[in-house]
């Protein structure tokens, strides 16, 4: 028995060395080496050709700044350089696997003028750090041509290892110059859209008050102006008919206030202004046409133009529900969640719902995405639908209350 178990022990150390002895040396000659070799090879035409660019480019931009079209070539030469880091972002990726994203492009438009767009392309740190990396890879990529061709008829049995080495600084060289300047060009890019989308909503919003002015309390005050002048005219000559006539523009201008106090409520409701969102919301709940279920848990008011997303967000929702959901009962819910204020809208109908489906929703999306905001939509055919927007927390100001006294 004893004899036994030293055996066993023995042939488990044996087995045991064997798992940790190394694998046979073999040499990786496989379709990634091959590509790293290409890639070193190519380095010496390209980063010449890139080389000659740059070098040409500041030589007589720099040397032209003293004339007027001296700083324009050296900006048109810097859109180029963008270029340049195109290519070499497009062969690092074949030849290397590096997988960069594309800088964002350059925000031109030609309102800003000539000057806003000249320093604009000048002050490009994408292009500059383009220049810098086809200078520093011109004499790397002499170094490594040369190491790369020698090794493959001297040191062939090793040149996998050296490719991969030098490759490995090439990978390094295009993620560290040749990247998007990580969160900052993106944030960029993102509120450029942005803007546009807040500019182009605030204009559409003007053009629909404008139309409801128009065509709503300022043709009612017309008419009623026409009404009171043709009641004065028979006030001596026919009292009753322009008693009659009185009685008619006391019911115009009823009418008319009405209209503008709808639209005052559709800019910014008194309600939200002095009683905040658990009291506006049960007044949009209550002209729905679907009974609505309203649950606000806020222990504290956001920020005023928080509030007033939030409430528009939801009375357009409703609406939605009144008009196309064929729903029986509905529910808002409003509560916070660390610095996001959430609000989830319900409803039981029959669903389909979407954001290109022509009912607003595309709208709500783009604005709550302006202010950093998020919107989703589920929607399933035959229901239930239920709609979450997500807004950024904002604590109210001083200057919120203040602005809330005043129009009290």
């Amino acid at each position: 028995m004893t004899e036994r178990l030293s055996t066993s022990s023995l042939a488990g150390t044996t087995g045991a060395a064997a798992g940790d002895r190394l694998p046979p040396a073999r040499f990786a000659y496989d379709r990634h080496t091959w590509k790293e070799i290409a890639h070193l090879l190519a380095n010496l035409p390209a980063a010449l050709l890139g080389f000659i660019y740059v070098v040409t480019m500041l030589s007589v931009g720099v040397g032209l700044t003293v004339t007027v079209i001296g700083l324009p070539l050296l900006a048109v030469g810097l859109r180029g350089a963008r270029q340049l880091g195109r290519l070499e972002r497009g062969r690092a990726r074949m030849l290397l696997g590096v997988r960069v994203d594309e800088p964002s492009p350059l925000p031109l438009r030609s309102e800003r003028g000539f000057f806003a767009e000249l320093w604009m392309s000048l002050k490009d740190p994408v292009g500059w750090r383009t220049v810098l990396y086809e200078f520093i890879r011109f004499p790397w990529g002499v170094v490594t041509f040369c190491v790369t061709l020698t090794s493959l008829f001297v040191l062939w049995p090793v040149l996998p290892f050296i490719a991969r080495g030098l490759a490995n600084v090439d990978r390094a060289m295009v993620r560290g110059l040749l990247s998007p300047s990580d969160e900052l060009e993106r944030r960029i890019a993102e509120l450029e859209s942005d803007r546009g989308v807040v500019v182009d909503t605030a204009a559409a919003d003007l053009r629909r008050i404008e139309r409801d002015l128009h065509d709503g309390a300022q043709a009612r005050l017309v008419n009623l102006a026409m009404g009171l002048g043709l009641a004065k005219e028979k006030l001596l000559e026919d009292p009753d008919a322009a008693a009659a006539m009185v009685d008619e523009a006391h019911g115009e201008v009823k009418l008319a206030l009405q209209e503008l106090r709808d639209l005052a409520r559709g800019i910014h409701p008194a309600v939200l202004t002095d009683r905040g969102l658990d009291a506006a919301l049960s007044s949009v709940a209550s002209r729905c046409t679907v009974p609505v279920r309203v649950t606000v848990d806020l222990a504290e008011r956001p920020a005023a133009a928080i509030e007033g997303i939030a409430y528009f967000t939801v009375s357009e929702l409703l609406q939605n529900v009144s008009k196309h959901s064929g729903a029986g009962s509905a529910s808002v819910e409003v509560w916070r969640s660390s610095d996001r204020l959430l609000i989830q809208v319900g409803d039981n109908g029959r669903g389909g719902a979407s954001l290109d489906g022509g009912t607003g929703m595309k709208g709500l999306a783009d604005r709550l995405s302006a202010v950093d905001g998020l919107f989703v939509v589920d929607s399933p055919e035959g229901g239930p639908t239920t709609i979450t927007a997500e807004l950024p927390w904002r604590d109210r100001t001083e200057a919120d209350a203040a602005g809330s006294v005043a129009r009290r």
